[in-house]
């Protein structure tokens, strides 16, 4: 018999980040599927996207405490395992880290990685060569659960990525963007692409957010099928 023919994901509609975060619950909490395994895939995913558009030169993982920072932790090492020059800057305190977050974080710091701690740094231009001689800025600050206006220090660290020039590659979603309304809390990141996982986000249809997104590329990071069914697209398959 001939090998089967793989199919095409199905192409899910945009979420909201409600939906977003039911679809994360209910993978760890139903099908016992890790969230730790879910970061690692996503990571993985965002890297891989990143090495696919081409680095030239060193690139800078800009974190937060929470799981998009953890999200960049897992980029972060695996661009180095593919031979780059990976800096990762920190706006948190290590011991804020928790969870998944913290996990990865600590496997970079065992593993010798280059981590600045810029909320011991308080003023950029300590760390801003950091951020100009890169040949890429991976945004891991803030994830789908912001809300409310963005403050400090992600105002002007916000403000300090999109002053350098170097494109941005946002991880979920542009930092400072509202995942439902795609709205801006302020300032907010300008990407040229946005690894997003899973699905789009509501808020990428909104008028004026591919301002802020640029490209955006969904990254399947293995959430099972079964999960997803009530979020496809009828009659429309993955690119």
């Amino acid at each position: 018999m001939p090998d089967p023919v793989p199919t095409q994901p199905a192409r899910l509609r945009p979420l909201t980040r409600e939906e977003v975060r039911d679809i994360d619950r209910r993978a760890i909490e139903t099908l016992g599927l890790p969230g730790i395994v879910l970061m690692e895939n996503a990571g993985r995913g965002a890297a891989e996207l990143l090495i696919e558009l081409g680095i030239g030169g060193p690139v800078t993982v800009v974190t937060g405490k929470g799981n998009n920072g953890g999200d960049g932790f897992v980029i972060a090492r695996h661009l180095a395992n593919h031979g780059y020059e990976v800096r990762v800057l920190l706006l948190a305190d290590p011991h804020d880290l928790t969870g998944d977050a913290a996990t990865n974080y600590h496997v970079l710091r065992a593993a010798r990685m280059a981590i600045r701690n810029c909320a011991a740094e308080p003023d950029p231009s300590q760390w801003r060569n950091d951020l100009v001689s890169a040949s890429w800025i991976v945004d891991a600050l803030l994830g789908t659960g912001t809300r409310g206006a963005v403050r400090e220090p992600f105002v002007t660290v916000i403000e300090e990525l999109n002053a350098t020039g170097v494109p941005i590659l946002a991880v979920d979603l542009p930092s400072g963007l509202d995942c439902d309304t795609g709205e801006p809390l302020g300032p907010c990141i300008r990407a040229a692409h946005t690894a997003t996982f899973v699905a789009p986000k509501q808020g990428f249809e909104a008028p004026g957010a591919a301002a802020f997104t640029g490209k955006v590329q969904v990254i399947d990071i293995g959430v099972p099928r079964s999960l997803l069914e009530e979020f496809v697209l009828p009659g429309r398959a993955a690119n």
